[in-house]
């Protein structure tokens, strides 16, 4: 017996804007909540100190830039989750902020084919050790630009201002003589 084909959802238009996007799937609004996601905004100092370089990366599906983000992690707070997230799509390490430094919208084309909107806390994380052996090591593209670049590249309007925004908090490369 086979089973038979779910009929296909209407599919929304990713180059809109959210709620362009939400009011071509208009059910997906009222199916349950917003899903929580934590992502990490990775920097590191540049130029002696003076610039500070983010990290983007592409996603493994479309291959559009984003940053490091995902679930939650059984046991593990925002914080700890999006630092994992780090690691195994980026393979960078460092000091992370506890508190997020901000959040965005998007939506998430799940496995199944339906779309789910997600809130994504973002947590700082200055880069203190890359290591080129990750989890998603060959599945991503890596780059190191500057915050304006990085707000140029990602798709999500939120994204992009958190972006553009962006100030280090945190610890200060020192000159290491």
């Amino acid at each position: 017996m086979t089973a038979s084909k779910k009929s296909r959802k209407p599919r929304p238009d990713k180059s809109q804007p959210l709620l362009r996007q939400l009011a071509a799937v208009p059910d997906t609004l009222f199916v349950g909540a917003f899903r929580q996601q934590y992502g990490a905004i990775c920097f590191r100092h540049g130029n002696a100190g003076s610039e500070v370089e983010i990290l983007v990366i592409t996603s493994r599906e479309s291959g559009r830039w984003v940053i490091p983000k995902g679930w939650p992690m059984k046991g593990k707070k925002p914080f700890e989750a999006a630092a994992i997230e780090a690691w195994e799509e980026a393979g960078v390490r460092g000091v992370v902020k506890k508190k997020p430094v901000g959040r965005y919208t998007y939506l998430k084309e799940l496995d199944n084919g339906d779309v789910a909107p997600c809130i994504v806390d973002m947590f700082q994380i200055e880069v203190t050790d890359i290591s080129g052996d990750f989890k998603e090591r060959g599945q991503r593209i890596l780059e190191w630009v500057s915050p304006d670049e990085a707000a140029r590249r990602v798709r999500e309007i939120e994204l992009k201002s958190l972006l553009v925004q962006f100030e280090a908090h945190g610890r200060r490369k020192r000159d290491r003589g």
